[in-house]
Parts: structure tokens; C-alpha cells; sequence
């Protein structure tokens, strides 16, 4: 039976770099996980094994650690639309290339005012993410977060829901809701024509409006607040015209205490880590059409 040859691409996942900006005694920390995935003219390496058009994967990954010291790392986004358009342009066989980047944060540790700032702690579980493509002409930029963990201890509710015969939850008229957020979102630049955002700026922005519709928003459904989140977004101007979220619902549930002759006042939880309610949901800007990937899992 015929097959014909589909979708395909290849290159270096999760190259780790750390780049170290030495300004005088101040140093600067940019901890990276890079993934390049390059698609092209790829037939003759698949039907029959010929490596006339293959860039090598080892390759790839060494352009991360030379482009690391030759361009810096500005930001995620700057440092892969570098690359990405660095495989485009010197490779004839290459039509796309896509890099995704994940980004560790630190945060300085004082060092008792002797001038020196170069010792640093690892900031939590939280991590910065994005995804450049190119084909030549058009750029798409992704950006997101990942396990950035919220909880409102109040101004939350949940009830008026569908019952069955298996219903056993308790409507809730005050609980905590907590959650992991992880959140992507895409940036209307998408031509070399159009003057570049300042990427870290547009990420703290984005990230800000996130925490404050979080906390902002009396919520009646983890589902609204979603959407509070991802209108904050796109409503704080005109970089991003979509944004997906994957929210899981951290459960914390009242113990009962009345055994021990005790009142739970809203305050002793169980907090569970599974099962868990998965929300998701995309929120777009009216007449933009939805490109992000179901699939959040950038690398």
C-alpha cells in the first residue's frame, strides 16, 4: 500500500544554557531550556536515507551555546527569534524553524552592602515560556507561564450546579481557590516590517494583569475567573490577541472537626493534590482567530 510522507521535523530538545552578563562586580543570570524543531525539504532523508539536506541536530544545539555568546540573552523571546531566523536564512532546506524556550527565574541574594552582586536563589517553581516560529516571512510569537501558583483564601463561591444521583459535593458559599496557572499567550507582531515589542516589559504586563484579575475578581466559578484573566489581557493593549489557560482547580476542603468537639470556622483545609478539576479555556481578541495549541506543553 502507497504512504505519502507527512508533517515532519526534527532538531536538538532542551538544550540547557546559563549565560552569565558580567557588569563589573554585578552580574546578570539567564537560565535557559531551548528546543529547536526545523521542518523543510526532508523527503530524500526519510524515503531513502540520504543526509544531503540535514543540518545536524549536534549543530543545532551548538548555534544555542555560540549565539548564547555572540548575540547575549536579552530576552526569551529576542534570543529565539535569533535563532529562528538564523536557521531560515543560512539553510536552503530549511523552510520553518521553531524555537521554544523555557526560563528559570533567580533572584539576587543580598550580600551585606559590600558592592559584590553575584550570588542569587532559584525563585520557586514558576517558569517563563515562549515559542518562535518562522517560515521565511511571517513570524508567530508565543508567550506564557507555567506553574504560577494563586489562592484566594475568600471571595470565592461555588454552587447552582447540576445534580445527579452520583452529586455528593456541597454547594460552597465561602472557600479557597487555589490553582497552578499556566498560560500562554500570542503577540499581534508578526513581520519584520512592524517594530518589535520590548519583550520583558510586554511579559510583566501580561503576568501583572493575570495576578490582578486574579485577585481582583469575587468568584462564583474558576471558569470566570479564567476569563477575567484572559480579558485583563487583552483589554491592557494592543501586543496580544490571544490567550489560553490551563488552570487546575487546587482543592482545599473544611476537615471535620466535630468529632473532637470543635467548629471549623473556615479555617483547617485539606489540601489535596489529586484528583483535581482541569479548567481551560481560550479568550480572544473579537475577530482574531484562535492559533495557540491545545497542547500547552511547550517542550
Amino acid at each position: 500500500m502507497p504512504t505519502i510522507l507527512g508533517q515532519n521535523q526534527y532538531g536538538k530538545a532542551e538544550n540547557r544554557l546559563v549565560r552569565i552578563t558580567r557588569d563589573g562586580t554585578t552580574h546578570h543570570i539567564k537560565d535557559l531550556n531551548v528546543s529547536i524543531a526545523l521542518s523543510g525539504d526532508m523527503d530524500d532523508v526519510h524515503h531513502c536515507g540520504s543526509n544531503a539536506h540535514v543540518l545536524p541536530t549536534d549543530t543545532t544545539k551548538n548555534t544555542v551555546y555560540a549565539f548564547a555568546k555572540e548575540h547575549g540573552v536579552a530576552s526569551a523571546e529576542q534570543f529565539g527569534i535569533h535563532l529562528a531566523r538564523h536557521f531560515v536564512t543560512s539553510q536552503e532546506t530549511i523552510h520553518r524553524a521553531r524555537v521554544r524556550i523555557e526560563e528559570y527565574a533567580w533572584e539576587r541574594i543580598p550580600r551585606g552592602g559590600d558592592g559584590r552582586e553575584h550570588s542569587f536563589v532559584r525563585s520557586g517553581r514558576e517558569r517563563r515560556v515562549c515559542e518562535i516560529t518562522y517560515d521565511g516571512g511571517r513570524w508567530q510569537v508565543i508567550a506564557g507561564l507555567t506553574d504560577l501558583t494563586v489562592l484566594n483564601s475568600t471571595d470565592s463561591e461555588f454552587w447552582g450546579y447540576v445534580k445527579d444521583r452520583y452529586t455528593t459535593l456541597k454547594e460552597a458559599y465561602d472557600r479557597i481557590l487555589a490553582t497552578d496557572v499556566s498560560a500562554r499567550w500570542r503577540y499581534r507582531w508578526s513581520a519584520d516590517a512592524a517594530p518589535m515589542p520590548d519583550w520583558d516589559a510586554a511579559y510583566a504586563r501580561a503576568r501583572a494583569e493575570i495576578l490582578a484579575a486574579f485577585a481582583g475578581t469575587y468568584s462564583l466559578s474558576l471558569q470566570q475567573t479564567l476569563h477575567r484573566m484572559g480579558t485583563a489581557v487583552i483589554e491592557s493593549g494592543d501586543l496580544v490577541d490571544e490567550i489560553r489557560f490551563s488552570l487546575p482547580n487546587n482543592h482545599h476542603f473544611l476537615v471535620d472537626l466535630e468529632p473532637f468537639g470543635l467548629k471549623n470556622d473556615n479555617e483547617v483545609y485539606f489540601a489535596a493534590d489529586r484528583p483535581y478539576g482541569l479548567i481551560e479555556a481560550t479568550v480572544l481578541r473579537e475577530g482574531a482567530e484562535a492559533l495557540i495549541p491545545v497542547d500547552l506543553t511547550l517542550v
